[in-house]
């Protein structure tokens, strides 16, 4: 058998959370006005204005300086990560499956703190997964800069949360209000933060999101010593869209775990469940006889096909086979997209929240 790779996003495909939405609405006042006003800008200046060196994802470094204005440490990270952890049902059932015949890999915009935490409460080994590094206590932030930045939250947690016209492709075609937003949220970030001595924080950080999943999956498949065409990857959201490029280019595997449009366009499987077992059948599948039965799998998605399959009985029993609206399985295609993406983001609300299911 081929050796293969299954790598997967953390928040979404794994667990409930987006810890740094989190940690934002814990430790800033408004906390969670300002992340969401912050994501839609991020969406914005990566999906439709498409600036130069900018990728999607950039939110966990953006928030950074707010985060340090406030108090946040990293001991304070590590420790409300751990305490606010919540994962997908049957995930660590999933991730022992998977890596009992193929190598497992986790790839994520989150924060180290955050990842090692669910590392240890998954048994999976820290070494195989990528995320945002970042110490916050290294960075000095005087008197002047911190009063500085209590101001600029308070002003963007006023702001309205930018709209994405649809098939926007430049700041023409956004109304003139969310335009002075954009124009307004550059010069904080780019300008007023970026000449402060914490402004640093921006070039010291690399968030793994957009191109950076992209390169993570290609550190994998290097480190193995295989092809792309090896590869499944799972994702939700905006910062996997380059991963899903790369992996399907690749002819590997790309799956849509209550995923929104970002990802649900870019993947070839999608799987609305509020169970992770889909993904273990999915995975088993492709790992043991390659993409082509894993797609057909899922076109014929029934217990049968499952058994066909020869799906372990561990799985079919601890999943049960369910027919109702909690597990949808099917390949995305130009007829049912726009649905798969309306029934998706939905369905991702209802399993994460409003709040947090909303965002990019």
């Amino acid at each position: 058998m081929v050796k293969k790779a299954f790598i997967s996003d953390c928040e979404g495909p794994i667990s409930k959370n987006d810890n740094a939405y989190e940690i934002t609405s814990q430790f800033v006042p408004e906390g969670s006005r300002l992340y969401a006003v912050i994501s839609r800008y991020d969406d914005v200046l990566a999906d439709v204005l498409k600036r130069p060196g900018y990728k999607a994802g950039c939110t966990l470094k953006l928030i950074l300086p707010f985060l340090k204005a406030y108090g946040t440490t990293d001991r304070k990270m590590r420790e409300f990560s751990a305490a606010k952890l919540v994962l997908i049902p049957d995930t660590k059932n999933t991730l022992q499956h998977v890596r009992s015949i193929a190598q497992a890999f986790i790839v994520s915009t989150s924060y180290e703190h955050y990842i090692k935490a669910l590392c240890q409460a998954l048994d999976f080994p820290y070494e195989n997964t990528y995320c945002t590094k970042v110490s916050i206590d290294k960075y000095i932030l005087n008197e002047r800069e911190k009063n500085q930045l209590g101001k600029l939250a308070a002003e963007i947690a006023q702001m309205h949360v930018i709209g994405l016209p649809l098939n926007a492709e430049s700041e023409q075609d956004f109304p003139d209000d969310d335009r002075e937003t954009i124009h307004r949220l550059d010069e904080i970030f780019w300008k007023e933060i970026q000449n402060m001595r914490i402004g640093r924080i921006y070039s010291d950080v690399n968030p793994i999101a957009g191109s950076g999943k992209a390169e993570a999956i290609e550190e994998v498949v290097q480190r193995l010593k295989i092809n792309l065409s090896s590869v499944m990857y799972v994702g939700d959201s905006i910062t996997d869209e380059e991963a899903f490029k790369l992996v399907r280019k690749g002819e590997g595997l790309t799956v849509s775990f209550n995923g929104n449009q970002y990802a649900v366009k870019n993947a070839e499987i999608a799987v609305l469940s509020e169970s992770s077992t889909p993904t273990a059948m999915i995975a088993n599948v492709f790992l043991r006889f390659g993409k082509k039965q894993a797609i057909r799998l899922a076109e014929n998605w029934s217990l049968e096909a499952l058994k066909k399959n020869q799906v372990s009985q561990s799985l079919l029993e601890r999943f049960g086979f369910q027919t109702d609206k909690s597990c949808r399985v099917e390949v995305v295609n130009n007829e049912n997209v726009e649905e798969l993406i309306r029934e998706s983001t939905e369905f991702r609300r209802k399993v994460r929240g409003e709040a947090v299911g909303s965002l990019g």
